[in-house]
């Protein structure tokens, strides 16, 4: 069995998307509706949804409710890689925590991306 997707919700599907698709690297698919739903893909087949909360799923996103319970990953090659997407996002205004740093064996730092999605960036040797 293998993960087919991933499917989190905010309350803006347009600026989320195009976060992801301009700082890391998804490719944006399609977009149904009225911004209602966007499909991304990133180059190792991974397929991420961005919607609208549902009603039938309790209706909420981390930003309504006003809490974050889950953070998505990122690993990349190198550890210079870690650096160069910092500065392109703090260029870029995003909401950063600390410049990145050595967490847990690794290179790392933490953003939030719009709809309130945390993401976590980093390296470790051997990946």
């Amino acid at each position: 069995m293998r993960l087919n997707h991933l499917d989190l919700h905010v309350a803006d599907v347009a600026a989320t998307r195009d976060f992801l698709v301009h700082h890391f690297d998804f490719r944006h698919i399609e977009t149904r509706g009225r911004d209602g739903l966007a499909i991304l893909h990133d180059s190792a087949g991974l397929e991420l949804v961005i919607s609208h909360p549902s009603s039938k799923f309790g209706g909420a996103d981390a930003g309504s409710v006003g809490a974050n319970t889950y953070h998505i990953g990122f690993i990349l090659p190198d550890k210079a890689d870690v650096d160069r997407l910092y500065e392109r996002l703090r260029a870029a205004e995003a909401e950063l925590w600390e410049a990145p740093q050595a967490i847990r064996g690794g290179w790392m730092f933490y953003c939030m991306a719009p709809g309130r999605i945390l993401i976590e960036v980093g390296w470790r040797p051997g990946h």
